[in-house]
């Protein structure tokens, strides 16, 4: 692995990952290159051991199945959880190729400095990856350009992210989550004289308890769990326009949003999934 991170570029990119015979259990990409990739998971393995998984994500990536070995294993620590870094060994040449080839993809795709950053506050996995492929989505069929999407599993974490530069223009933030709570991060940023004007939504499956605490931060922009599709896009939207008009760009707005999805449609998580195992 430590030749793979010299000789290949990684991506940080989020990709559900599925075991071929445990499918009940999943994992997640934390990044991937042409030689392997690491996987945040929390099932155990061994160095050395090979397993076969598929890479997915709905709506932006086709199945590829690979079969993999163990290089290394990470422990969980603050900050960074658990999970293996993996490779493709050498003689399978056809999946070596194939992940080789969604490596390039991601290399000829990868655009220039964001010019508008998203950072989404979110401690469950899985939740976070569909709230991020909504935004992709969106920056996609309304044609938004420069649309740059990080996420923070914590308060804690997010905090430390909102106060660096490069400024981010959009929090989006869950309310419950263990450690500093979403309610917890929005009066700190709020205590930053640089992040006073910064737009916050928050994402609850409280009520009117919770938008009482955070009026007096200037917190106006609720969404109700379970998210919609297009009541999350409804949000964003004028608050990227707003952005790319104060600097002469605009944004031109696609006549196929939300495309296929119902107004009652959902972002289809599960209850199973609804709430990480530090919550259930």
């Amino acid at each position: 692995m430590e030749r793979d991170r010299r000789a290949h570029q990684r991506f940080p990119l989020m990709l559900a990952v599925q075991y071929l015979g445990a499918e009940a259990v999943l994992g997640y990409t934390e990044n991937l290159s042409a030689g392997g990739l690491f996987i945040r998971t929390e099932r155990e393995f061994r160095t050395g051991e090979r397993v076969a998984l598929v890479l997915a994500l709905p709506q932006l990536l086709e199945p590829l199945e690979l079969e993999v070995e163990v290089v290394r294993c990470r422990d969980a620590a603050p900050g960074a959880p658990s999970g293996v870094a993996v490779v493709v060994p050498e003689e399978l040449t056809e999946q070596r190729a194939r992940l080789a080839a969604l490596a390039r993809d991601l290399a000829a795709a990868r655009p220039s400095e964001p010019s508008f950053r998203v950072l989404l506050v979110e401690d469950n996995a899985l939740v976070a990856s569909m709230y991020s492929a909504a935004l992709r989505r969106f920056a996609e069929t309304d044609r938004v350009s420069g649309l740059g999407i990080e996420v923070a599993s914590g308060g804690e974490e997010a905090f430390r992210r909102a106060i660096r530069e490069p400024r981010i223009d959009l929090l989006v933030t869950d309310v419950f989550m263990p450690g500093v709570s979403g309610i917890d991060l929005v009066e700190r940023i709020r205590g930053e004289p640089a992040l006073a004007e910064l737009p916050i939504v928050v994402i609850t499956s409280g009520g009117e308890r919770e938008r009482q605490q955070l009026a007096p931060f200037g917190v106006s922009l609720f969404l109700q769990k379970p998210v919609k599709y297009q009541d999350l896009i409804a949000i964003v939207r004028p608050i990227v326009r707003k952005k790319e008009d104060r600097a002469g760009v605009g944004v031109p707005v696609g006549e196929n949003v939300g495309d296929g999805l119902t107004d009652d449609a959902g972002m289809a998580i599960t209850p199973a999934d609804a709430k990480p195992a530090s919550r259930r």
